[in-house]
């Protein structure tokens, strides 16, 4: 990113990604967030955020407000991820997406094994009471991209610290913790 770019970062948390962009990369940074105790955390960090609940959409903001949108590990929890794509490349040039891989072989192995839904440390939360609700695989989300004719700008397997693997091969569905994408507006109708 460079520097003085207009970044949005959707379920931001605490703020840390964007204080650290805006400390590294000289952005100028935005997060929403709905929980309360999240967004008093980011007034404290001095990150600009707006309590806003992404299930409500991004209609706040108008065509091309950013050069690039994030949303890190929150794509699965929201009730309508294409439809949230489609708003950040709406309100974006570009969107960076990352996600835990489902496809991820501990998670296959707790399912295949056990016969229970997967825990593990980016799906933290039993099935009862997780705010995961879209779970989806490095595969499923390519599909998506590919039905929307999103071009894919860049794509990373990384472990889950979000260290870049080498293993883009056939086997980053089964070896990959964390998904990240780089996606770009579709040039065609």
């Amino acid at each position: 990113m460079n520097p003085g770019a207009r970044v949005l970062d959707l379920g931001c948390g605490s703020g840390e990604l964007l204080k650290q962009l805006a400390t590294e990369k000289g952005v100028n940074g935005y997060g929403i967030e709905k929980d309360p105790a999240q967004i008093s955390a980011c007034v404290r960090a001095g990150v600009n955020v707006i309590e806003h609940d992404l299930d409500r959409g991004l209609s706040r903001f108008p065509d091309s407000s950013f050069d690039m949108v994030v949303m890190t590990e929150t794509l699965q929890a929201v009730a309508s991820p294409s439809d949230l794509i489609d708003e950040m490349l709406r309100i974006g040039e570009q969107c960076i997406v990352t996600f835990p891989n489902f496809g991820h072989w501990r998670c296959r192995l707790q399912l295949a094994t056990l016969g229970r839904m997967p825990v593990a440390m980016h799906l933290p939360h039993e099935w009862y009471d997780t705010p995961n609700i879209h779970l989806c695989t490095f595969h499923d989300f390519e599909r998506l991209v590919a039905d929307k004719r999103l071009p894919i700008i860049e794509r990373h397997v990384c472990d889950g610290g979000y260290r870049i693997h080498r293993c883009m091969g056939p086997l980053r569905n089964l070896f990959g913790t964390i998904a990240f994408y780089r996606l770009g507006r579709s040039n065609s109708p």
